[in-house]
């Protein structure tokens, strides 16, 4: 008996009925009348051959055609998610669903339902999560080829350097997953980025991930994809959730060259066959300083996803179990002093020689630096510190 419900907040939903369902297949949906019931048809149909116990939950995202009515009359149970997004659907699917495993698929006829048996096999062989890989068999005319040959592959390729998945199509629609891994994946996006945050969050807890080859056929129906925008919304997440590739790495590449340039031009070293003047001191003050400032927000990032989000990082847990407050506020205060002294021998000698023109630029620069770092690092490390007292 399918029934429909409407919710405004998905974590209300609680499983129904008292027998649960081996398998829930999760179709969200947007204005797919042209293709919903065909869709669910082709999952019950998947289902009853495969001879289990399983439900279809549609999570219908506030469409403004038949969608809900014709995917409740083809047999599906219809929930309606008034926020709309990819992931909003998906959350309020998740909780209406009860299935051990959760099988999800996009209600536009690109995914061939028929391979419902496989993603629940390669759950029972011991897979957490398994993720369909359609980039060898994309039917002609189904992927417009900005995102075949441009999008998919620059986004999939960021998320493994980032964060080191191998999984070769990061953002096809067609996955399955075990109920139990649900908590700890703690999904929480609520638009096309969910299929990356679902990967990230997999890759983070070390899931057992597994990928098979499928096919992509030709969507039904108009596509709710705008390129641009759901492409930026995958690469900020990226970004986002990366603070070491998005503020460690190019802060310390700012911060390294930026102090180089410093000591090179400030000790007058000639480089290159030249001697480097006031403008170049300049520049690489600027370099370190700006460095600086963004590696003190990377650590920031690091200290609110770890202490605020659950989120894990070998790397920084290792840093914070090595360094303490004082540690940071000795190294700021450090650079401060010596630019402290640097500026007080400035001003000995401008007495020395009777308040006349102040001629040590490069000495004056590289002491400015070094305060404006040394007061940076300090004040940055109580900022880090106060961060930490959620700190169970």
């Amino acid at each position: 008996m399918s029934t429909l419900a409407h919710t405004s907040s998905p974590q209300a939903l609680e499983p129904q009925g008292a027998k649960a369902p081996l398998v829930s297949v999760v179709i969200p949906c947007l204005n797919e009348a042209e293709n919903i019931e065909r869709c669910v048809t082709a999952a019950l149909g998947a289902l009853e051959r495969m001879g289990v116990a399983g439900e279809v939950v549609v999570a219908d995202n506030d469409s403004e055609d038949d969608s809900a009515r014709l995917a409740e009359q083809a047999g599906a149970r219809v929930i309606v998610e008034r926020r709309r997004g990819y992931g909003s659907a998906y959350l309020a699917g998740f909780a209406a669903s009860s299935g051990r495993y959760i099988v999800m698929a996009d209600a536009d006829l690109t995914y061939d339902f028929n391979d419902i048996p496989r993603f629940v096999a390669a759950l029972e062989e011991g897979a957490e999560m398994v993720i369909g890989d359609r980039m060898d068999n994309i039917q002609p005319g189904a992927m417009p080829w900005l995102h075949r040959y441009v999008g998919n592959p620059i986004l999939t390729g960021l998320l493994n350097l980032f964060f080191r998945t191998g999984i070769k199509d990061a953002h096809c629609g067609m996955r399955a997953l075990r109920r139990e891994v649900l908590p700890r994946l703690d999904l929480r996006t609520t638009g096309m980025e969910f299929a990356s945050e679902m990967v990230i969050r997999a890759s983070k807890e070390n899931l057992k991930i597994a990928e098979f080859p499928i096919e992509y056929h030709p969507r039904g129906g108009e596509s709710k994809l705008s390129s641009f925008r759901d492409g930026w919304r995958h690469l900020r997440f990226l970004l986002v959730h990366s603070p070491n590739h998005l503020f460690i790495v190019p802060g310390a590449a700012l911060a390294g060259v930026g102090t180089l340039i410093v000591v090179v031009v400030g000790a007058g070293v000639n480089f290159f066959g030249r001697d480097w003047g006031l403008h170049t001191l300049i520049g690489g003050s600027l370099l370190m300083i700006v460095g600086t400032q963004i590696l003190a927000l990377g650590l920031c990032a690091h200290a609110y996803g770890t202490y605020f989000m659950g989120e894990k990082d070998p790397w920084f847990d290792r840093m914070r179990s090595r360094f303490r407050l004082e540690h940071g506020l000795l190294l700021g205060g450090a650079f401060l002093l010596v630019g402290v002294v640097m500026a007080v021998v400035i001003v000995v000698t401008w007495i020395s020689h009777g308040f006349g023109s102040l001629s040590d630029e490069r000495l004056a620069m590289v002491a400015a630096s070094l305060m404006i770092v040394g007061i940076q690092i300090f004040f940055s490390s109580f900022l880090l510190s106060i961060l930490g007292l959620r700190r169970r």
